[in-house]
């Protein structure tokens, strides 16, 4: 008798370790390092390759992602305070606000490659708020040519086959994240090729 009742229990018990295998197979693949990696793959293979880039913000110098902007039609501007062009700011905002709702997005980038933007980064801030408006989202200082240049204007440089030559230079991206077009300081935001560009671009 003793023995049925041993054998018993170790059916049952050998019952509970079969029913508890795969709860238990299923917690530890969620510990384990492999399953907490896999998100953070998933959202590099989202964000493409020209948006991997960690720029600060103009108004508080805090580091910003690019990799948000992933998904949208970028319009890249290398941007300065004391130009010609400097006027090209209020065309800009303008094209920001237009077109942000169908996912346009403009982004400034203030570069004193072409000894046209010796302000502090504060200074640029307030410059660009006070006399243009500003909204559009906007960085600090950048390199944006030479061998010294950002890499993410180096990648820019790359797709497009061309660096900035002034001021004011544009890069129209894509939702693949890869340079669409670009055009010279003299197009001026409200250009009807560029405009028809972005409608083709924000349509997809």
């Amino acid at each position: 008798m003793h023995r049925s009742i041993n054998r018993r229990a170790g059916a049952v018990a050998a019952s509970r370790a079969l029913l508890w295998a795969p709860l238990w197979a299923l917690l530890w693949a969620l510990s384990s390092p492999a399953a907490h990696a896999q998100p953070a793959k998933a959202d590099a293979q989202a964000c493409p390759p020209l948006l991997q880039h960690t720029m600060a913000r103009l108004q508080d110098e805090k580091p910003q992602s690019l990799c948000q902007y992933s998904g949208k039609v970028l319009l890249v501007v290398n941007t300065a305070s004391f130009c010609g062009f400097t006027p090209q700011y209020a065309g800009l905002e303008a094209l920001h606000a237009r077109y942000k709702d169908q996912g346009l997005v403009v982004l400034g980038f203030p570069s004193n490659d072409f000894s046209q933007e010796r302000g502090s980064n504060k200074d640029i801030a307030e410059f660009c708020e006070s006399t243009f408006g500003v909204k559009f989202p906007m960085f600090t200082k950048t390199v944006v040519t030479g061998r010294d240049a950002h890499p993410f204007y180096k990648l820019l440089a790359s797709q497009a086959g061309a660096a900035p030559r002034w001021n004011f230079y544009k890069y129209l991206v894509g939702k693949d994240g890869k340079v669409a077009g670009s055009y010279g300081s003299t197009t001026s935001p409200q250009d009807p090729r560029l405009i028809r560009q972005i409608e083709q671009l924000v349509a997809k």
